[in-house]
C-alpha cells in the first residue's frame, strides 16, 4: 500500500436491516497517519460501519477498502494489521488480565513486550487478577493495552474510553498521541467530544447513516458560530436586531450573543464604536456543530440545547 493509498476508503456504503437503511451511501475516507474522529449519537451508523470494516458485516452495495484491501473477501489478513477497542469489553473470567492481553498480542504475532509492560503501568492495571473481579473501567484497560501494544497500523477505537476515568482518560490521549507520531492510523468513534477535538485531524459527522460534515476542526468552524461576550460604555442591544447575530442576551453588564462566522469582522468593528472595556470570542465547539444536525431531533425528545458534553 502506496503513502497515498487511503487506509480506509468507503464510497457510497449501503447496509439495510429489513426495512432500516443503518448506512446511506456513506462515504469515508481516512489517510495514512491520521486521526479521524466519528461522531454521532446512538443509532446513527457509526457502530454498523465499524462492524463493515472489521468485516463482519457485508454491505449491501457500495465500496469498501481497509488498508487497500477489501474487509469481507481478506478479514484474515487485514486482523493482522488492524486492532479493534469496543466500548463494552467481554473477557475470558477465569483468566488473568495479562494471559488475555498476552493471548491478544500472540494472535497478531510479534509484539513489544516492554511495550505491553509499560502500558500496564500506565493504565495502572493489575494483570495478575482475574478478569472476572475487574470493573468495566479495568475490562476496557485489557482492550485498549492489547490494541495499543501491537504492532499494527490502523486502530479502530469504538467508544474506548467507557468507563475510564479522568486520570485513565489523560493517559489514553497521551497514547494515542503517540500511536499517531508512529505512524499510525486511527478512526475514533465517541460521544466525547472534548477528545475528539483534542485528539482528531479530522472529523466526520454521521446522521442516519450518511456523513453530514466532514473535515479539519479549522474547517468545520467557519460553518458555525462564534460566541462573544463584551462589555461596552454604550449599550449593545442594538446587536441583537441584525440578521446574523443569534441569542443575544445580557448577563449584569455583558452583552452575550452568538455570531454567524463570516460575519465577525463585521460584528467586531460594530462593537468598536460602541466603546468595549472588556471582550471575550469562543471559537464555535464541536458541540455546537453536532447541535445543527441534531438540534431539532433533541428539541422534538424534550432535551434542552445546553451545555452536556454527550449526544445519545
Amino acid at each position: 500500500m502506496s503513502e497515498s493509498t487511503p487506509v480506509i476508503y468507503a464510497e457510497s456504503l449501503v447496509k439495510e436491516f429489513g426495512p432500516v437503511r443503518a448506512l446511506d451511501n456513506l462515504n469515508l475516507n481516512i489517510v495514512p497517519g491520521e486521526v479521524h474522529g466519528y461522531l454521532g449519537p446512538n443509532g446513527a451508523g457509526k457502530s454498523t460501519t465499524m462492524r463493515v470494516l472489521l468485516g463482519l458485516l457485508r454491505p449491501d452495495s457500495g465500496t469498501v477498502q481497509i488498508l487497500g484491501r477489501d474487509p469481507w473477501k481478506d478479514a484474515v489478513t487485514l486482523h493482522k494489521r488492524l486492532a479493534y477497542v469496543p466500548g463494552d469489553v467481554e473477557l475470558w473470567p477465569n483468566l488473568t488480565g495479562g494471559e488475555v492481553i498476552d493471548m491478544f498480542l500472540r494472535l497478531r504475532g510479534s509484539y513489544n513486550k516492554e511495550r505491553r509492560d509499560e502500558l500496564i503501568e500506565r493504565f495502572d492495571l493489575d494483570p495478575r487478577k482475574k478478569t472476572r473481579t475487574y470493573s468495566k473501567g479495568n475490562r476496557q484497560k485489557v482492550a485498549l493495552i492489547s490494541a495499543l501494544a501491537a504492532d499494527v497500523d490502523l486502530l479502530l477505537l469504538d467508544e474506548p474510553t467507557a468507563g475510564l476515568d479522568p486520570l485513565m482518560e489523560a493517559v489514553f490521549q497521551e497514547v494515542i498521541h503517540e500511536a499517531k507520531a508512529e505512524g499510525r492510523s486511527v478512526l475514533l468513534s465517541s460521544h466525547i467530544l472534548a477528545q475528539v477535538e483534542a485528539l482528531s485531524d479530522r472529523i466526520s459527522i454521521i446522521r442516519a447513516g450518511h456523513i453530514v460534515e466532514s473535515g479539519t476542526l479549522s474547517e468545520l468552524r467557519h460553518m458555525t458560530r462564534t460566541t462573544i461576550e463584551v462589555e461596552t460604555e454604550r449599550s449593545a442591544q442594538p446587536m441583537a436586531g441584525l440578521s446574523f447575530v443569534h441569542d443575544f442576551r445580557t448577563e449584569g453588564e455583558r452583552a452575550v450573543f452568538e455570531v454567524d462566522g463570516d460575519h465577525v469582522q463585521e460584528v467586531m468593528g460594530d462593537l468598536a464604536s460602541l466603546g468595549v472595556r472588556s471582550i471575550v470570542a469562543h471559537p464555535p465547539t464541536l458541540e455546537q456543530l453536532l447541535m445543527r444536525h441534531y438540534g431539532d431531533d433533541l428539541s422534538a425528545r424534550g432535551v434542552s440545547n445546553g451545555t452536556s458534553k454527550k449526544v445519545s
